[in-house]
């Protein structure tokens, strides 16, 4: 339908419109500038955000808009957009927190920044990760995606002044780039076996494509895709050093672009990959090692958004780890957590700029006592971290109680290790995002009294803290009321992934005495020793987090990488030319024989 390709245009169009509107921003005073540009930005987002809900009656009805044109006939490839039930719902995360986004950035970006760069890049970010979300097709979602990779890099190099902000984008890109490469081997592979890149096709296609000699190799491409993408271990990383980006774009990549795009490729995939044990060894168990890698790290940081950062990674390894789990059950528990953590991690991040914006540091050794000085931003952060803790009655603790139940349902025929080991590193996690959370809220916000900050601490201003109250509003009401507030959008985004009918689940509050709850509390209780303990015995703020084995490794391999291609060059290249004609006409012979060789050897 039409409204599809207006959709995905929307961010794009307004990203030109400011681009071809610059000289006349670049005549207007710096405020002026910074008005004028979130303006066009906030209208591209409102619209899509609109243009969106109203295929949201077609998509509740169980049915799947689609919008085809002819693009590559050759190749079989068409331009195809898809909406159903999940990318619904990741296309209403992307334009609805976007909206807050490009108000909150409103207040928060300075003055001297190039702001109608910014949020030009911003729209191009939010258009790149709808295409991955309506892509129909799986050669238009490795261009979106490839698209979301490079926004994100010059978003998180926007402030290019910085060593810090281009060694974080240069990380990333990197990471995620090489990612993309695998991905694009594992789509064709994926086509191949089908006959058909259409998505549709693809998805009625997974006995086949389990059943298929290629079918390892197709999955572990698909994987590093995905895992590169959404900073799971060994690649987790990045995401850290991607902190260097403006708060606005952390606080938009964290929740609903980018790292939540490997997310939403293992659920788009999930009908067509999963139900193998290498899907379930594999996926569970490197969500089950980011779960845990993420937030043991995030305890240690003394970078407000160091720790959110870390944070987002363990949760992002407990939604991979629930897709891993390949019950039904677990793939809902799956999608209620990605809406879930969208709402608390952007009011977190949002609420850790507003801290930065109004003291000039993030350090946690230096804020402290800010209850007296922000409170009203204080209750909206407490609450926030409260529900990334999973605490009764927040949104939170519903999903966490749902992971919980699952990693207590796994089968017998499950190696003993996984079936006994998952319970128990769920618990561990689940307690060691208590002791995080609290230390955010602590170390902040009591704890004594402020430390040399470079601005007296006070409230921002009022509009700059309507995204996270909004936020955080949600956070409360779906922990109160979930199946009035979310109950049909996550049946519609649950049902997309499974691909059949859904099973039964509650969205209830209380499901009385049971293991999960049990789990629950000793999360809560565990959590809150722990931090006691480290803060009396250990004092947090005197250890250092050190610079990460990841990033040391990584710098060690683009370092041998620079030095084996210099190594070639020169022996390619020593002065003569001889050695260089040999290197062609060998070239030029095996190129030709190559395929003449293997053809002889078919006939």
């Amino acid at each position: 339908m039409a409204a599809l390709p207006i959709l995905l245009s929307i961010p794009f169009v307004a990203a030109a419109l400011i681009g071809v509107t610059f000289p006349w921003l670049a005549a207007q005073t710096p405020l002026a500038q910074r008005r004028n540009a979130s303006l066009i930005a906030g209208a591209a987002a409102v619209l899509a955000t609109a243009t969106l809900l109203t295929q949201a009656s077609a998509v509740f009805a169980g049915e799947s808009v689609i919008f085809r044109i002819a693009w590559l006939p050759a190749l079989g490839v068409d331009f195809t957009l898809r909406l159903d039930g999940l990318a619904f719902l990741f296309a209403l995360l992307i334009s609805a927190i976007g909206c807050l986004i490009v108000l909150y950035a409103r207040y928060y970006m300075s003055e001297q920044d190039p702001n109608p760069k910014f949020f030009a890049l911003l729209l191009c970010f939010m258009g790149a990760m709808l295409g991955v979300a309506l892509a129909g097709d799986l050669i238009v979602l490795v261009l979106f995606w490839e698209l979301t990779s490079l926004s994100s890099f010059l978003l998180i190099g926007y402030w290019n002044h910085r060593a810090d902000a281009r060694q974080g984008a240069r990380m990333a890109l990197t990471i995620t780039g090489a990612g993309g490469l695998a991905l694009l081997a594992g789509v064709l592979m994926l086509g191949s076996i089908v006959g058909s890149y259409d998505l549709e096709t693809v998805l009625a296609s997974g006995d086949l494509v389990r059943a298929h000699p290629d079918y390892f190799l197709c999955l572990v491409l698909i994987l590093a895709g995905a895992f590169t993408k959404s900073a799971q271990f060994p690649f987790h990383f990045w995401l850290p050093h991607a902190m260097a980006a403006p708060t606005p774009v952390s606080a938009y990549l964290h929740s609903a672009t980018m790292v939540k795009a490997g997310i939403f490729l293992l659920a788009r995939l999930y009908p067509t990959l999963a139900g193998t044990p290498e899907w379930f060894y594999i996926v569970t168990a490197v969500g089950g090692a980011t779960l845990l890698v993420g937030a043991f790290h995030a305890i240690f940081q003394h970078d407000l958004k160091g720790l959110l950062a870390y944070s987002t990674v363990s949760h992002l390894g407990l939604i991979t780890m629930l897709l891993g789990l390949s019950t039904q059950l677990a793939a809902v528990a799956a999608v209620f957590h990605i809406l879930n953590h969208a709402t608390f991690k952007a009011s977190l991040f949002m609420a850790a700029g507003i801290i930065d914006h109004e003291t000039g540091s993030r350090d946690m050794r230096r804020l402290a006592g800010l209850w007296k000085y922000m409170r009203h931003t204080a209750i909206l952060a407490i609450i926030a971290a409260a529900a990334m803790a999973g605490v009764p009655l927040l949104n939170g603790f519903l999903s966490k109680e749902m992971f919980f139940a699952e990693t207590l349902a796994l089968q017998h025929e499950i190696h003993w290790a996984f079936r006994f080991g998952v319970p128990v590193v769920a618990t561990l996690a689940g307690l060691l995002s208590v002791a995080y959370s609290l230390r955010f809220v602590h170390d902040v916000f009591f704890n004594g009294e402020p430390k040399n900050l470079p601005h007296k601490p006070h409230e921002p201003p009022r509009w700059m803290r309507v995204p996270v109250e909004l936020l955080v509003v949600l956070c409360v009401l779906v922990g109160l009321v979930p199946a009035v507030l979310v109950g049909p959008l996550l049946a519609v985004g649950a049902r997309a992934v499974l691909g059949t009918e859904l099973p039964y689940y509650s969205l209830t509050i209380w499901h009385g005495l049971n293991l999960p709850l049990a789990m629950s509390g000793i999360a809560l209780a565990g959590g809150v020793v722990l931090y006691r303990w480290l803060m009396r015995e250990r004092n947090l703020h005197l250890l250092e987090p050190g610079a990460g084995a990841g990033k040391a490794a990584f710098e060690r391999a683009v370092a041998a990488l620079l030095a084996a291609t210099a190594a070639l060059t020169h022996w390619l290249q020593d002065g003569g030319l001889r050695r260089i004609l040999v290197l062609l006409l060998a070239t030029a012979v095996l190129a030709g024989a190559w395929p003449l060789a293997v053809t002889t050897q078919l006939e």
